[in-house]
């Protein structure tokens, strides 16, 4: 299997679109309110386009065996590192792997200490997270929304 770490400029729209359209991937995300279109799509990928601009970090797209998977990485959000993982259904099994990639890049390369993960209430198999050493931290709304936010510290 062929991973890659690519820019999400250089995945086509219509991947995007159809990926933060698809019912399974939304109910996860409930910031993303209504149709995902293209103008959405562009303002998406500007926006995480100027996070790798202004901090050095971002996110990537994900291209398994040559196919956009999903995108994810580490955010900059309020002065803290966030850990995205967006992929598609069909790539759900590959998370672990992609998590180990992202976390070494952030813990070395970047030199972050900590990382947060903000799961909606909604999010009741947390235990895969928990085994890989985030601890629940607080309650915290972003947007109108409510999440409970997970921190991982650096081992020493």
């Amino acid at each position: 299997m062929k991973i890659e770490f690519k820019s999400l400029e250089e995945v086509e729209k219509s991947h995007i679109i159809d990926l933060m359209n698809n019912a399974l991937v939304r109910r996860q995300m409930p910031l993303l309110k209504g149709d995902f279109n293209e103008t959405d799509c562009d303002r998406f990928v500007s926006a995480k386009a100027q996070m790798w601009k202004t901090h050095g970090f971002g996110p990537w797209a994900f291209v398994i065996d040559n196919k956009f998977a999903g995108w994810g990485g580490i955010q900059p959000d309020n002065g803290e590192a966030d850990l995205a993982l967006v992929l598609h259904p069909d790539y759900w099994g590959i998370g672990k792997v992609l998590y180990k990639r992202i976390i070494d890049k952030a813990f070395g390369e970047l030199g972050i200490s900590s990382i947060q993960v903000l799961f909606p209430p909604t999010r009741t198999r947390i235990k895969g997270l928990l085994r890989l050493g985030f601890v629940k931290d607080k309650d915290v709304k972003s947007g109108d929304e409510h999440f409970i936010r997970y921190v991982l510290n650096k081992k020493d």
